[in-house]
């Protein structure tokens, strides 16, 4: 599995609290944390490096992946919605993974990590819920206790995934401050594995400090490792371009990371831009600017006193103000275009796809359902979508 080469730096922090070391992507990425967490992560770095080199740790993650996951997962063409559009249209479907979405590559890999280090506990944060499911069922899987911490306005949104969590044996702490949605979730959490470090924090997106991000964009990668294999067997050649949805920037990260070296393959991420007002309280790397948060420097939404904003958007697993670092990066050197999709617009896609397809998308990935469907029409190209989760979650909800 590849991820993108990352030079490895030291800044030095005027504040004895925060430490900054390896991980950077470009300008950004880092470790700002309060020293209490450093040696954690570092310990963690490290573990990781030496794990994902041994045939063991890597026998027994692709045995999962592949019998209990049930990957690969397809590559489906899209005849109907093909020739709406007037060109090749593949979906990679990771909504036809176990617990319904991607999320689930990442939690089998860090599992397995945290048990080989005799973790005692597994924390996570989640938004839309998909992470949170994930999380919940390979513990119960691999047999290690679970907290999962949300928001309270995505548990109210998000009902059905609370709900699954609990009876997978999770324990779901709401938590009421700020905008109650993943931002503070991961602040929550993150408070609680300062407290308790036997605890092993399970990171669902490519933010946050090092390693995170890279742990998450290799467990990741063998999406776009598939689709890579995929395409070529199917067609011959490489895609035109590339569709993902973009919050934290996961499925985008693992869907592009094949392809990042491929320059004649288009690359584009779908943001999530709420009202689609330019408030700029959505689309991190179209109203954001660079600034630590959460424990890395990235592309954050910020007001005019330079506090993270509450961002806005339907798609509980895009509403989130910062962004990873490595997007970020790519963003700065214009390897991928990161474009804003409305509320509406996203929920016209996933309407549209259901209605072409019979495949009802996560209204998250529905977000890049609709930017393929704005970049590509008439077109005659051959693209390919990452279909990064299933709708079950948003069918009841009042579009």
């Amino acid at each position: 599995m590849n991820t993108l080469n990352q030079n490895t730096v030291n800044i030095i922090n005027t504040n004895e609290e925060i430490l900054v070391t390896n991980g950077q992507y470009g300008a950004y990425g880092g470790s700002f944390v309060p020293e209490v967490l450093q040696h954690k992560l570092e310990e963690l770095s490290s573990f990781f490096d030496n794990q994902v080199k041994t045939s063991e740790f890597k026998t027994k993650f692709i045995q999962l992946l592949k019998d209990y996951v049930g990957r690969p997962s397809p590559l489906f063409k899209a005849e109907n919605l093909s020739k709406q559009l007037n060109a090749t249209i593949y979906l990679k479907r990771e909504d036809l993974n176990h617990t319904g979405s991607h999320k689930i590559n990442n939690c089998i890999g860090q599992i397995l990590l945290a048990k080989q280090m005799n973790a005692k506990e597994i924390i996570a944060e989640t938004g839309a819920g998909q992470h949170g499911v994930a999380v919940a069922t390979t513990c119960a899987l691999l047999d290690i206790k679970c907290k999962v911490f949300m928001g309270a306005k995505d548990i109210e949104r998000q009902l059905l995934n609370v709900k699954r969590m609990q009876l997978l044996g999770a324990e779901v702490i709401p938590t009421t401050r700020g905008s109650q949605t993943l931002k503070d979730a991961v602040d929550a959490a993150l408070e609680y594995y300062v407290t308790h470090p036997e605890s092993f924090y399970l990171l669902g997106s490519q933010v946050g400090p090092h390693p995170y991000p890279k742990m998450v964009s290799y467990f990741q990668s063998v999406i776009g490792e598939e689709t890579k294999n995929q395409i070529l067997e199917k067609e011959g050649k490489l895609p035109d371009a590339i569709f993902a949805c973009i919050g934290g920037g996961s499925n985008a990260i693992g869907m592009f990371s094949s392809f990042l070296d491929d320059k004649e393959v288009e690359l584009f991420g779908a943001e999530g831009g709420g009202l689609g007002n330019e408030s700029q309280t959505a689309a991190t790397l179209t109203f954001g600017k660079p600034a630590i948060f959460q424990g890395t420097k990235s592309y954050c939404l910020m007001d005019e006193k330079n506090n993270p904003l509450p961002s806005q958007s339907i798609a509980a697993g895009l509403d989130y103000p910062g962004i990873s670092p490595q997007h970020a990066y790519l963003n700065d050197i214009k390897r991928v275009t990161y474009k804003p999709i409305s509320d509406h617009e996203a929920i016209e896609a996933f309407r549209i796809l259901a209605k072409t397809e019979g495949i009802i998308p996560a209204i998250e990935s529905s977000h890049a359902v609709a930017l393929a469907i704005k970049e590509i029409k008439d077109s005659q190209k051959l693209v390919v979508i990452n279909i990064s989760g299933r709708g079950d979650k948003d069918v009841e909800r009042e579009f």
